[in-house]
């Protein structure tokens, strides 16, 4: 992965965000205060805004950026998840204009760690991280496998909107969804719906 590729993928994340803003608050509405969808495409957008014009000189400069950029630009529980999750990636990349598919690995294990101590989630919780964890196993399986880029990316896209998908059986045991209680049955989650869509960006922008 090179700086123009983080790039792009931040770029079609946001893009993502933007046009399903509207089933993410729909999703949000059911279990939660109504604002992932505005709140996180607000965020990206800032993300976005940004970096345009930049000419980050590292991988993890971009990451970095965008991280710290959500955690100062979005409100609720989404920017410092996903804030410290680019953050964490960022920092865990080593230095330079291109990265190899080990690193991503390792920087992408970083992101979930922080989110998860962020937010204190497992999978199973009806979070976020239903969709990071199978995305990263995933990815982590085909890179280790000889997959490409690409490849890793499909596959984590796959297991990412399964992850998302399986939450809505689930009852919330994280976040504002758990106050539902049983209420919380039946409804998926949004952010682990987010977190599939920007698995699905990286997906789109590798193929």
């Amino acid at each position: 992965m090179d700086v123009a590729l983080a790039l792009a993928w931040l770029r079609a994340a946001a893009g993502a965000v933007a046009a399903e803003s509207d089933l993410l608050t729909r999703l949000d509405s059911a279990i939660g205060d109504g604002d992932h969808g505005v709140n996180l495409n607000r965020g990206f957008a800032a993300v976005v805004a940004g970096l345009d014009g930049t000419a980050p000189a590292a991988v993890g400069a971009v990451f970095v950026k965008a991280g710290t950029t959500l955690i100062s630009k979005v409100g609720g529980a989404s920017g410092p998840l996903y804030g410290s999750a680019l953050r964490a990636l960022g920092k865990a990349l080593p230095d330079g204009a291109e990265v190899d598919l080990p690193a991503v690995v390792a920087g992408l294990n970083a992101g979930l760690e922080a989110v998860r101590k962020l937010g204190g989630a497992e999978p199973g919780d009806k979070t976020m991280v239903d969709a990071f964890r199978p995305a990263l196993d995933a990815f982590e399986e085909t890179v280790s496998s000889g997959g490409d880029l690409a490849s890793a990316a499909e596959a984590a896209a796959r297991a990412a909107d399964e992850g998302a998908r399986a939450t809505t059986p689930m009852q919330a045991r994280k976040g504002r969804a758990s106050y539902l209680g049983e209420r919380s049955v039946g409804h998926q989650d949004p952010g682990a719906t987010s977190t599939a869509l920007i698995f699905r960006a990286l997906a789109d922008v590798t193929a």
